[in-house]
């Protein structure tokens, strides 16, 4: 599933071709993705004017000019993908698993193709978007301003859980997913089955700087492409090609001097992947 920083890569690359633009067309293909669409979705859509389009944990959030939000999940096998018209105006048509296309006023048509369909759409007002059941009580941002050493020490003091487990809760730290938890513990040295409150104010200041350096570089690399992510011009990202320990099992540690293995372990559903040497 897209973590974030396949889902900011997304939102960045149709920023430029979406924002200050008008939805000249909507067309919905089939009543539903892993949940039905809004009740006249298409209707309340067209004509409106996309004023901002930012993220929101790995949520897609389109302002519409009428105090409108469009939520957008990308599910499993979601992708957006810009298609700019031919010579003659022309867009090409659409395939089996092409469900939903916003046509701009620029002629420019943005595509969601989401083959397993597990992602979604929703529409809200934007005084409502807050207390959102898909929002609701989700953590801060890791990229911002109030994810910080001192509220992650405060949030980590009173969980005993595992500490893999408890930075994939998304009441903690939104955004955050098994890719990314895996390489930033790697990295900070910390093994993933100790209890969160165990960590010392050094190693959570650590943490907290590598969970933010990981994401910054994968969003820096157009996020990781494992099966279905593709950025919104249709490129591969490439950020799993410098992946440290995440999908390594049985191969040696990156790390100098180390004689360890990459091992793997399996934590709340979610494959662990981890080096016993270094991370103790």
């Amino acid at each position: 599933m897209p973590e974030l920083p396949e889902v900011e890569t997304v939102c960045r690359g149709l920023a430029p071709v979406m924002e200050g633009r008008v939805l000249a067309s909507v067309v919905q293909r089939r009543p539903n993705l892993r949940t039905p669409f809004p009740e006249n979705f298409v209707t309340r859509l067209t004509g409106r004017r996309v004023s901002q389009l930012t993220r929101r944990a790995k949520y897609v959030l389109g302002y519409l000019d009428d105090g409108q939000v469009l939520l957008i999940h990308l599910g499993m096998s979601g992708r957006m993908t810009v298609i700019e018209p031919q010579n003659d105006g022309a867009l090409p048509e659409a395939g089996k698993h092409d469900h939903v296309d916003f046509v701009m006023d620029s002629g420019v048509l943005v595509r969601f193709n989401d083959p397993r369909r597990f992602g979604l759409m929703a529409l809200t007002d934007i005084d409502g978007l807050a207390t959102h059941p898909m929002l609701a009580g989700i953590g801060p941002e890791p990229l911002g301003n109030q994810f910080n050493t001192a509220m992650l020490a405060e949030a980590l003091g009173k969980r005993k859980s595992p500490i893999k487990t408890t930075l994939l809760d998304q009441r903690l730290v939104a955004g955050l997913g098994n890719i990314y938890v895996c390489e930033a513990l790697f990295r900070s040295r910390i093994d993933p089955v100790r209890p969160a409150n165990s960590l010392k104010p050094a190693e959570i200041d650590l943490l907290y700087r590598e969970i933010r350096e990981v994401l910054e570089d994968a969003i820096r690399a157009g996020g990781s492409s494992l099966r279905d992510h593709r950025q919104a011009n249709g490129e591969l990202g490439y950020f799993q090609h410098n992946f440290r320990i995440y999908g390594r099992e049985g191969e040696p540690c990156i790390t100098p001097d180390c004689d360890g293995t990459v091992g793997r372990l399996v934590q709340g559903g979610r494959s662990t992947f981890y080096c016993s040497v270094c991370q103790h």
